[in-house]
């Protein structure tokens, strides 16, 4: 198979769809592999790390969308990229398709066949592609919201760890998963005073049990949201439903009730994000204000670190893209009911049920489409 690798170009992002090492794999299975020129520098990573590993460097784009069987990226395809894909080629990415329709007409339009990285599964009932990205984002997230908090930057220039006499700044995080248990340990480790707030019993007790002395939990109600978020400097989005909108947990209304100077970090912009008034914003103009309220939405919040982001997606997505060049992609899906899981797009056809939803669209079967 003809795995190709173009060079990502939504503002901002450095990462890397796929590794020297990943290329190196591919070429030893004997498929190709196309990565445009200059398409690593971002992660560190220069051409000639690719060709000592066996890919064929390409000059343009447009060259590695006309002749690969494979697209393997770090980002949704932008407007540009869309325009490029074909019928019957296989999309390797990340899509979050559900706050975004323009994208999925465009994907739908192409005939192309798209697997999301955010929806493919484990045994565990994780999302392995994802969980990479969760924990740099959640781990950025305390980093940023710490920046964003500076008076300098609008915030309402509290220190996280406080001084002696001093009290630390007061975090909440909204979600115990992945990104929330980073963030929290993170936070924690500034010196903050930490509360998680989840509605999963079961986790709240792990997070307790392994937890309990670094940061505290609450079971998330919209009362103890209220109560907690008066209080709070920063708070931290980090809720997910997988492939589906994020659902919104704090109204522009209860903006009023919080500190002027607080700070919004929402780590699931990706998934339309979890506060009503956050729109996605880029590394290089972060955050804005909405009613004293300092908002940091950035949609790619791991590209900032993308040398360490891209070897960690490249670890965890290359299992996955050889099992799709070796077998093709519906036998691969077919063998493995979690990559299965994470197909999205087919010949014109949606195939995710949480997207389908979010965006009022008819939805097959992904069972049906790999028959």
């Amino acid at each position: 198979m003809k795995i190709g690798c173009p060079t990502e170009i939504k503002p901002q992002e450095f990462r890397v769809g796929m590794t020297p090492n990943a290329a190196g794999e591919a070429v030893a299975r004997g498929h190709q592999a196309l990565v445009q020129k200059g398409a690593g520098l971002g992660a560190g990573f220069s051409d000639d790390d690719y060709t000592a590993a066996g890919a064929q460097i390409i000059d343009t784009a447009e060259e590695i969308f006309a002749t690969a069987d494979m697209i393997v990226k770090v980002k949704e395809p932008q407007a540009g990229e869309r325009k490029m894909l074909r019928e019957g080629q296989l999309l390797f990415t990340y899509l979050h398709l559900a706050p975004d329709p323009e994208q999925t007409h465009d994907l739908l339009a192409s005939g192309c066949t798209a697997i999301a990285y955010e929806t493919v599964t484990d045994d565990r009932g994780g999302l392995p592609l994802l969980a990479p990205m969760s924990e740099v984002a959640g781990r950025l997230a305390p980093q940023v919201g710490a920046w964003t908090l500076q008076k300098a930057n609008g915030g309402r220039g509290v220190l996280m760890g406080g001084v002696p006499g001093v009290g630390p700044a007061k975090v909440v995080v909204m979600g115990g998963g992945v990104v929330g248990t980073h963030a929290a340990k993170i936070a924690a480790g500034m010196g903050a005073d930490v509360t998680v707030l989840d509605r999963s019993l079961p986790r709240l007790k792990y997070l307790d049990d392994v937890f309990g002395g670094t940061f505290k939990n609450q079971y998330s109600t919209a009362g103890a949201t209220a109560e907690l978020i008066r209080d709070a400097d920063m708070v931290i989005g980090a809720v997910l439903i997988p492939g589906a909108a994020a659902p919104k947990l704090i109204s522009r209304a209860q903006l009023g009730d919080m500190k002027p100077g607080a700070v919004l970090v929402d780590v699931a912009i990706d998934q339309g994000g979890c506060f009503e008034t956050s729109k996605a914003t880029t590394h290089a103009d972060p955050i804005y204000d909405v009613d004293g309220i300092m908002h940091y939405c950035v949609a790619n919040m791991p590209g900032a670190v993308a040398r360490t982001s891209t070897i960690a997606l490249g670890n965890a997505t290359m299992p996955f893209m050889l099992a799709l060049a070796d077998k093709g992609w519906k036998q691969a899906c077919a063998d493995d009911a979690h990559l299965l899981a994470g197909l999205n797009v087919h010949a014109g056809k949606l195939t995710y049920y949480a997207v389908g939803e979010a965006l009022g669209l008819d939805v097959m079967s992904p069972q049906l489409a790999i028959k």
